[in-house]
């Protein structure tokens, strides 16, 4: 409802300065009163006001923290009627009163019903009087329903671009005011030669000036001999009198009735012009009322410019704060770099790795940020941003949501660029690593043992650094770190959450469900160090069992070549024969050995048995 009552508040200060349209100068060469504009700017006033009415209610009815009971804690709220509406009387109802009071209207209502016919010079100067006067308890109602927008959202304006915008809507209403006072002030200016020249000596009455149905006989006349040299000495044409600043008004005819949007247009333009220009292309003449308005435009010109310039730097800064930060410490880090002598490949990394935090981040640094917000809006946070990650992960996705919740509070966020080294093999294991976005390459060399290697890619929802659960699920575990059996890569931009050896000790040491059989039968069938384990296990089987399968197939052709023949050879030949073929088999099983590699078999992990039971 603020925001309402402050809206309203803007389309107030708008809409006030059209009855300064309201006199016009019609086809007779008289000053008149537009009486439709008259009748649909006082109905759009009048729902205006009502809507600003339901504020001045509502202040009557709500409740508020006293201020002498506010260095106790929080505040006593009071709700007494009698206080609340004695509070608000004494600060803001009397502008608020003064604010609605319905004077343009009664003014409007007298000129269109008046019974003896309409008075344009007294609704003229009633009008210009009641506006002005009127004007600035409506203008400055606007801050206190500012103070309660602060006060109930925190913030007026939430974003950079919208504070620019609304100094910049302050700029475009004071330009539709000045330009409907210079319309307004130009009437008058026009009123003001037609009396210079209005001689009563030659039948001219001050009542021929202003349209009315009950003119004296002698208008006719009048109108025929000298009204027509007045009207021609006042059109703006003429040397004989100096209109100044308002003379463009008069030779652009938009004092005449006509369309009403483009002579809004023409004004709101001449007046945003002179502010903008500080008033520097008005021509004024010695009129002191027209040298007080052109000071008036260039002192409030002055002061509205160099507002709205300073805050929209402001606001406009604020958003690419950010982008002069990671400049600065880019340049810092440039500088640094060049007086460590770092080398080129190195600065290449630093410099890919800042690009990417920045298009990732904007510079903002999460862990802190969130790190500053409430125990309970944390979690959430946390959950929101990793729950979906960590229930991918084979090894916790039918885990209990008070253990996911703990893991998730304590995954920090961690970026790696391409060709950037995650864990070295012999290295200690600090940090577990769940990834989000990117790929990696996992590469296992057994500590350097000839003959082996094993590699394997690590996509979304993988882990790496599972030797860390195994030291932090192992209550019998030493102090020091375990050492990495693999070397893990990033082959792209990789985007993870990392969990320190620390949080993920706490973490099972608290929740048992980490030590039950299912959970180390999961993670042996996920664990890349199983794996490798399983697939070297599996392949020196598969050896052995080859080399059996040739030894009783050898076996048996040994055999098929011993057994006696049915044409009974000497027993000399077939001795020589048994042993020439025992020779050619040795010679084949030779070859065939050095065919097939040997497997080098890789030693069992560690057990993942903890001494807990499924029941714990």
């Amino acid at each position: 409802m603020n925001w309402v009552f402050f809206s309203s508040c803007l389309f107030a200060v708008a809409v006030d300065p059209l009855f300064f349209f309201l006199p016009i100068i019609n086809d007779s060469n008289c000053i008149g009163i537009d009486k439709k504009l008259a009748v649909t700017s006082t109905i759009v006033r009048t729902v205006i006001d009502f809507v600003y009415l339901i504020r001045v209610c509502l202040q009557f009815r709500t409740a508020y923290v006293a201020p002498s009971s506010r260095v106790f804690g929080t505040g006593e709220l009071v709700i007494d009627p009698m206080l609340i509406a004695k509070r608000y009387i004494k600060s803001y109802f009397a502008m608020d009163f003064v604010a609605l009071l319905p004077l343009p209207q009664i003014v409007v209502w007298r000129y269109l019903n008046i019974p003896d016919g309409p008075d344009v010079l007294t609704t003229k100067t009633a009008l210009v009087w009641v506006v002005l006067i009127q004007y600035i308890p409506r203008l400055f109602r606007i801050f206190p329903v500012t103070t309660d927008l602060k006060r109930t959202a925190g913030v007026f304006i939430e974003t950079a671009w919208a504070g620019a915008a609304y100094y910049l809507l302050w700029f475009m209403l004071a330009g539709h005011n000045v330009g409907t006072l210079w319309y307004f002030l130009t009437i008058e200016r026009e009123d003001d030669c037609w009396h210079l020249y209005c001689d009563p000596n030659v039948g001219c009455n001050s009542s021929y000036l202003y349209c009315n149905d009950n003119h004296h006989g002698s208008y006719d006349s009048w109108l025929k001999t000298n009204g027509a040299q007045v009207f021609n000495m006042c059109n703006g044409s003429q040397d004989n009198f100096n209109f100044g600043i308002y003379e463009q008004a008069l030779v652009s005819r938009i004092l005449r009735p006509g369309n009403f949007i483009s002579k809004l247009c023409y004004c709101f333009w001449w007046g945003l012009q002179n502010l903008s220009t500080l008033g520097q292309g008005l021509l004024t003449s010695t009129y002191t009322l027209e040298v007080i308005f052109s000071i008036a435009i260039c002192v409030l010109g002055l002061i509205l410019f160099a507002l709205l310039i300073g805050n929209m730097q402001s606001y406009l800064q604020s958003v690419a704060i950010r982008l002069e930060e990671m400049r600065v410490k880019k340049r810092d880090a440039e500088q640094w770099m060049h007086h460590r002598s770092l080398p080129p490949e190195i600065r290449h990394r630093v410099r890919k790795y800042e690009r990417y935090r920045w298009l990732e981040t904007r510079g903002v640094d999460e862990e802190s940020l969130v790190q500053t917000l409430p125990k309970d809006l944390r979690r959430d946070i946390k959950r929101h941003l990793c729950l979906g990650l960590v229930k991918r992960v084979p090894l916790f996705e039918n885990m209990d949501e008070r253990l996911l919740d703990a893991i998730c509070e304590r995954l920090r966020p961690a970026l790696y660029t391409e060709n950037e080294f995650i864990l070295r093999e012999g290295d200690p294991v600090d940090e577990m690593h769940f990834i989000l976005h990117g790929c990696l390459e996992s590469v296992t060399t057994d500590g350097g043992r000839s003959g082996f290697f094993n590699k394997v890619q690590l996509k979304e929802g993988s882990f790496c650094g599972d030797e860390l659960l195994t030291w932090a699920l192992d209550p019998k575990s030493a102090a020091n770190f375990p050492v990495s059996s693999r070397t893990v890569k990033a082959l792209t931009e990789v985007e993870a959450f990392a969990l320190c050896a620390e949080e993920l000790k706490f973490v099972a040491s608290q929740f048992r469900r980490l030590h039950s059989r299912q959970v180390q039968h999961t993670f042996r069938f996920y664990s890349q160090q199983w794996r490798t384990w399983a697939a070297c296990f599996i392949q020196v089987a598969w050896r052995r069992y080859y080399k059996r399968k040739m030894a009783e197939q050898r076996r048996k052709e040994e055999e098929a070549a011993s057994r006696p023949s049915s044409s009974h050879p000497s027993l000399g030949a077939t001795i020589y024969a048994s042993r020439f073929a025992a020779n050619a088999m040795r010679g084949v099983h030779r070859l065939r050995s050095k065919a097939v590699p040997t497997i080098v078999r890789l030693p069992k992990p560690p057990e993942p048995d903890f001494g807990v039971d499924d029941a714990d």
